[in-house]
Parts: C-alpha cells; sequence; structure tokens
C-alpha cells in the first residue's frame, strides 16, 4: 500500500521560512518524479514545483515561486523536500505532494498518488 505523507506546515510571517517534507512508502520512490501542489482556499489546486526520478537533475517552478522556492529529494529517507524563502501572504495554502511516472509535467491529474496536505499560513 503506497503512503505519502507531508509534513512541515505551520504558521509565519511575511518573509520568512518553511521547510516541507514529504515521505513515501510502498512504491519505488527513486523511480518516480515527486512534485508539490498547493490550493488555496476557493481555489483551483495549483502546480508549485517537480522534480525528476533517480538523481533529480531536473526540476521545474512554477513562475510565482522561482527564485523563492527549492525542491530537493533523498532516495536513501525515501522523502522529497521543498525548500520555501521569502514567504508572501499569496503562498497561504494547503501544500500537497504527489508521485508520478511522468517526467516534470504539471498536470495533477498525471501522478499517481498524493498526501493528504499539509497547511502552510502566511501572516502580513
Amino acid at each position: 500500500q503506497v503512503q505519502v505523507v507531508e509534513s512541515g506546515g505551520g504558521l509565519v510571517q511575511t518573509g520568512g521560512s518553511l521547510r516541507l517534507s514529504c515521505a513515501a512508502s510502498g512504491l519505488t520512490f527513486g523511480s518516480y518524479a515527486m512534485g508539490w501542489f498547493r490550493q488555496a482556499a476557493g481555489k483551483e489546486r495549483e502546480f508549485v514545483a517537480v522534480i525528476s526520478s533517480w538523481n533529480g537533475g531536473s526540476t521545474r517552478y512554477a513562475d510565482s515561486v522561482r527564485g523563492r522556492f527549492t525542491i530537493s529529494r533523498d532516495n536513501a529517507k525515501n522523502t522529497v523536500y521543498l525548500e520555501m524563502n521569502s514567504l508572501k501572504f499569496e503562498d497561504t495554502a494547503v501544500y500537497y505532494c504527489a508521485a508520478g511516472k511522468n517526467l516534470l509535467t504539471v498536470v495533477p491529474g498525471r501522478y499517481d498518488y498524493w498526501g493528504q496536505g499539509t497547511q502552510v499560513t502566511v501572516s502580513s
């Protein structure tokens, strides 16, 4: 049974930082591209970042987070991270981690497994 569990969310002030973690089990973690998405209240789920499978040599970011967020992975720990710096009020959302076989896709429907999400709230 595949499990994907996010952690690290919380309340932070504008300009602050958070690091999200996502631990996956029950799958060959290294063979999956890992993505982060977010969904703000009343809005659709949107792509944030994705890292390619295995050595994670390729990444892709949404324009809104490029230069502020960094995605990375540790295959030995079956974990993917999202380092978030210079947080803005508009980054407030539930952040979801997803695993998929399609390299660097931004389409949520192309991912196979999802976590339950972790809330990130940025106070202005």
